[in-house]
C-alpha cells in the first residue's frame, strides 16, 4: 500500500519515502469533497491503471493496466455530463480536462478510484497520482517528482491502494 502522509508531505511506499504535494485546498473528508474545491480527499483509493505520454516516457514493464496517452484524451469534470469523472475524447460537449499537457505534469498518470463506483455528480473528479512541479500544489491530486513516479510504477501491483491521510 502507498500512503500519502499529508502532514509530513511524504508518499511512503515500496521504494521509500518520496516528497509529495497535495491540493491547494489541503485535505478534506471524502464525503465533503466537491468539484473544483482544490482539496485532496482522505481515504483509501484503489489504483485503477496508468496513462503514459509516449513522446516523453520510455516503455516500462508494468503489472498495472496501462495505455499510451493520446492527444485527444480528457477527463470529464462537468457534473452535468453523463460521463462525469470518466475518461473522454476531445472534442467533448461538456467541460473536460485535457490530459495531454505541455507542462509535464501528466507525463505519467496513476488513475485512482475516487468517486468512480459509481461516480456521484459534483463529488470530485480526476483525482490522480501524477508528476510534480517542485513546490507547487495540485488541484486535489497527489503529485511526486517525475523520476520518482517512473521508478515507483513498476513496483505497483493490481489491487494496490493509495491511502491519503
Amino acid at each position: 500500500m502507498l500512503v500519502a502522509d499529508t502532514r509530513a508531505g511524504l508518499l511512503r511506499g515500496p521504494i521509500g519515502d518520496i516528497a509529495c504535494s497535495i491540493g491547494r485546498g489541503g485535505t478534506i473528508a471524502a464525503a465533503d469533497k466537491s468539484e473544483g474545491d482544490g482539496a485532496t480527499p482522505l481515504g483509501d483509493w484503489p489504483i485503477r491503471g496508468v496513462l503514459l505520454r509516449p513522446d516523453r516516457v520510455a516503455p516500462l514493464s508494468l503489472a498495472l493496466p496501462w495505455r499510451w496517452l493520446r492527444r485527444d484524451d480528457g477527463w470529464s469534470d462537468d457534473s452535468a455530463d453523463p460521463a462525469y469523472n470518466r475518461p473522454i475524447r476531445h472534442p467533448h460537449p461538456y467541460s473536460a480536462e485535457r490530459l495531454w499537457r505541455d507542462d509535464g505534469l501528466y507525463d505519467a498518470i496513476v488513475i485512482l478510484g475516487h468517486n468512480d463506483a459509481p461516480a456521484v455528480a459534483g463529488a470530485g473528479s480526476a483525482i490522480f497520482l501524477h508528476c510534480w512541479r517542485d513546490g507547487a500544489t495540485t488541484e486535489g491530486c497527489v503529485a511526486i517528482a517525475r523520476d520518482a513516479l517512473l521508478t515507483l510504477l513498476p513496483a505497483l501491483r493490481p489491487g494496490d491502494l493509495l491511502r491519503i491521510e
